[in-house]
């Protein structure tokens, strides 16, 4: 498996993002309010996802007080890593497509709130993604140094 390409998740990001901000035009009138719960939802993955890539690194590196670290488990981080990723840029993309069409009705009441919550979910997605690379940087087996000796 490859690293992830952080050029790809910001096309991805990008397109997302228009195509949001796109079909909101016809459509925002009649959707419904927005709900808050993103933001906890995907700060909880964040957190968790930097945590495990933390103990994943320590763990690989065989630091004092920890245990060696299965190769199937570290294999399962580092797909649920470009998962999240790919993720985050996708949702990512359609908060700010929706930021970017609410900021210029911000006098208005619903709007603002939906600015506000949508913003907010805007950040925590990019942390996640942050965090995603992080998690996937942390799975890498490091060199063997009798690797540098041939």
């Amino acid at each position: 498996m490859k690293p992830t390409r952080p050029g790809v998740l910001i096309g991805i990001f990008l397109v997302f993002a228009i195509l949001t901000w796109g079909l909101l035009k016809p459509l925002y009138s009649d959707l419904p309010t927005v709900p808050w719960t993103a933001i906890p939802t995907v700060l909880l993955l964040a957190i968790g996802e930097f945590y495990s890539g933390w103990m994943t690194k320590a763990r690989i590196e065989r630091k004092p007080d920890t245990k060696p670290v299965e190769p199937l488990a570290v294999a399962r981080l580092a797909a649920l890593a470009k998962a999240s990723a790919y993720g985050g840029a996708i949702f990512g993309g359609g908060f700010a497509g929706f930021t970017l069409y609410t900021v210029e009705l911000l006098e208005q009441e619903v709007p603002r709130r939906d600015f506000f919550i949508t913003g907010g979910s805007l950040l925590v997605c990019v942390l996640l993604i942050c965090s995603a690379l992080y998690l996937e940087h942390c799975c890498k087996v490091p060199r063997d140094s009798s690797d540098d000796d041939r």
